[in-house]
């Protein structure tokens, strides 16, 4: 998505076996990790030596990793795992057979433990021809604004616009909420295929209706 500058270029390669030492992860995912990754650079580090930006109050670095899929497609939890072992914010470039899709979660220090970090939802951009011009970085006054100058224009890439006056942790939960709402509807559309009885049929589709309803409240871009 973002053209980065050469001075930010660090490029080096990241062992699976140093992302196990740090996040910890489950047997059966460290088999997603030998199925669907072929291997993992640290492509680019944006902070205040590499891009003579102030450090902010909450970000400090931001880091751009490059993901080499084996398949065409990534499980999520693989991305959780690297946001769990690396502290700063993330944002992931995926390339498969020539193509390129951009993936990044909001992540702030947790309110609850200092020492962790909340993730939220992930969002990912289409798929697209990884020789497409790149967007210039946005111009910020220090690392907090530009991280979220670079998220905001990476949500609005993968289809969630900001709402005026919405804040970046306001955006990132009304995506938490989306998803969620997605997942109810695929949940009664699969129910509704499956129920044989028409009178539960029409209780579950008043269900669907609501839940579409809402679903589309929470994607609208004028404030309710």
């Amino acid at each position: 998505m973002f053209e980065y500058p050469e001075r930010a270029l660090f490029q080096r390669v990241l062992p699976k076996n140093k992302v196990y030492g740090h996040a910890q992860p489950s047997r059966a995912l460290r088999q997603k990790f030998v199925d669907h990754v072929e291997g993992i650079t640290w492509q680019y580090k944006l902070s205040p030596a590499t891009i003579n930006l102030p450090a902010g109050s909450e970000v400090k670095e931001i880091q751009i990793f490059s993901i080499a899929q084996r398949l065409p497609e990534l499980k999520e939890d693989i991305l959780r795992t690297l946001d769990r072992a690396i502290p700063s914010q993330l944002f992931f470039e995926l390339n498969f057979q020539g193509r390129v899709r951009f993936v990044a979660a909001y992540k702030r220090t947790s309110e609850a433990d200092r020492s962790k970090q909340f993730v939220a939802s992930y969002y990912w951009s289409p798929w697209q021809d990884a020789s497409l011009p790149r967007l210039s970085l946005p111009v910020a006054i220090n690392m907090d604004s530009l991280y979220q100058e670079m998220l905001h224009r990476h949500m609005q890439a993968a289809g969630l616009e900001p709402r005026s006056g919405e804040t970046l942790e306001d955006t990132a939960e009304r995506g938490i909420r989306i998803r969620s709402q997605r997942l109810l509807c695929d949940k009664l559309e699969a129910r509704m295929r499956k129920e044989d009885q028409f009178n539960r049929k029409v209780e579950i589709n008043a269900e669907l209706r609501h839940a579409k309803s809402l679903l589309k409240g929470l994607l609208g871009t004028d404030l309710a």
